[in-house]
């Protein structure tokens, strides 16, 4: 399945479609637009049904029956609402054009209602529509239709998830995305690794990389369609652009000795990375067209994994210059850092979130590997959660959730994992093998 369509491109057509209840479309509860995410305290899912899509011809239940199913779940996932179990119904919706009866949906606790169609049209398409209801007031909150090839069913269920977790929360959805990771297969002592893509919930997976040399770091560009990365072959590390619409590779730059932690910057046109120079290592942005190269750091320290701002105009990165490795923040050009990390043990892997309100970060001590997040100016630490060996995180498009990795140790291997930004709802997220090294990517817009 190709992976470089945009979201203009897999969906042929889109219109909203009417409101059925008369008046005018207010949020959940018949208000003003309300958040249901509760960032402290006791928090209770909010109950949603969402029975399958009907079929628009006969031939088209199955594909109705798979696009509620990735919706349940990408919504039961993310923590934030708790879909009712369809044996629970008391109406069977069959026609999405008449409005439900909401007392039916009242008696089963159901706050929220999806409703949707699959049908296939005379030129192949697939034409999928769908309605959000508030049950308390009647009211229809959003309601969308849109046309695809019917192989992309599954990104339209996405689209679709986004769109009611958008209404539903104020705040911008993240399924419609993918995550790039590195694939390790093989005895722990021969472990074999390679690049692999897949869907944010572990479908379509597809390898990018054969696993003869070893491959890490992976990182998205801003137009999802590029990944950075660092690879270990004949001779020295080498950090390489690769093209995940076309194949095409190309090395960003030789570089004397080690380069490490490649990234993009924001606007993906330059790449930041470490390298490293005798026993420290430095700052260094490559300019992507010019290919020009500017210094950013220049300490005996050991100075790495660098990460953007969502605005471009700051860094975060790691640095033992202080003993022990710490969280620094400094302008991107260059120029003075300051330590923003302050709690016991080591601090490492910084990234920075797509809505620049946080810096996550790996945290080791007392013999175990935390996820955490702070702020930018280091107040608010929040440990999110602590095991064995986690490592690696990275944020969701909106911000709201951070994938990880945790590896058990022994003949056993990593993992990935998520877990939401308040400390709840820790996930597994299911790969074909052992997995490590995760990179999420912006929405496919």
């Amino acid at each position: 399945m190709p992976f470089h369509l945009n979201r203009r491109q897999i969906i042929s057509g889109m219109a909203s479609l009417g409101v059925l209840a008369g008046g005018d479309v207010r949020d959940a509860f018949g208000q003003a637009p309300k958040r249901i995410i509760v960032p402290d305290g006791d928090f209770a899912p909010l109950p949603i049904a969402i029975p399958n899509f009907v079929a628009g011809t006969p031939s088209d239940g199955e594909v109705g029956v798979g696009v509620t199913q990735v919706i349940t779940n990408n919504l039961k996932r993310s923590g934030l609402f708790a879909p009712i179990d369809q044996a629970a119904y008391i109406e069977k919706v069959v026609n999405i054009d008449a409005a439900p009866q909401f007392a039916n949906w009242k008696t089963i606790n159901a706050q929220a209602l999806v409703t949707g169609r699959m049908t296939r049209q005379p030129d192949g398409r697939l034409k999928a529509e769908f309605r959000l209801w508030d049950v308390a007031t009647g009211q229809q909150l959003t309601g969308q239709q849109y046309f695809t090839q019917p192989e992309y069913w599954r990104r339209i269920a996405h689209i679709i998830s986004d769109q009611i977790y958008e209404r539903l929360t104020g705040e911008k959805g993240y399924f419609d995305s993918r995550v790039v990771f590195v694939d390790e297969t093989g005895a722990a002592e021969r472990r074999v690794k390679r690049l692999a893509l897949m869907d944010q919930d572990g479908a379509n997976v597809r390898y990018l990389t054969r696993g003869t040399d070893l491959v890490l770091t992976p990182r998205f560009s801003p137009s999802t369609q590029e990944i950075t990365y660092m690879e270990f072959g004949q001779g020295d590390p080498r950090v390489y652009l690769l093209n995940i619409e076309t194949g095409q590779r190309e090395i960003v730059g030789n570089f004397p000795g080690m380069s490490f932690s490649p990234r993009f910057s924001p606007d993906g046109q330059r790449v930041i990375m470490s390298l490293q120079q005798g026993g420290n290592s430095n700052l260094f942005v490559m300019d992507l067209r010019s290919k020009s190269t500017t210094r950013l750091t220049d300490t005996p320290a050991i100075d790495t994994s660098p990460s953007y701002a969502p605005d471009g105009t700051r860094l975060c990165f790691e640095s033992d210059r202080g003993g022990k490795p710490q969280v620094y923040v400094m302008p991107a050009t260059g120029g003075p850092a300051q330590r923003i990390s302050f709690g016991d043990g080591s601090y490492s892997t910084p990234v920075w979130s797509p809505r620049g309100d946080y810096i996550a970060f790996t945290k080791q001590g007392g013999g175990q590997f935390s996820i955490g997040i702070m702020k930018p100016d280091g107040s608010g630490e929040r440990i999110l959660t602590s095991g064995f060996h986690n490592e690696g995180p990275t944020f969701a498009p909106n911000g709201r959730v951070v994938m990880f990795f945790r590896d058990p140790g022994g003949n056993g291997g990593p993992s990935l994992f998520t877990v939401d930004i308040s400390g709840r709802n820790e996930q597994r997220v299911p790969t074909p093998g052992f997995a490590s090294d995760p990179a999420w990517s912006p929405l496919l817009s």
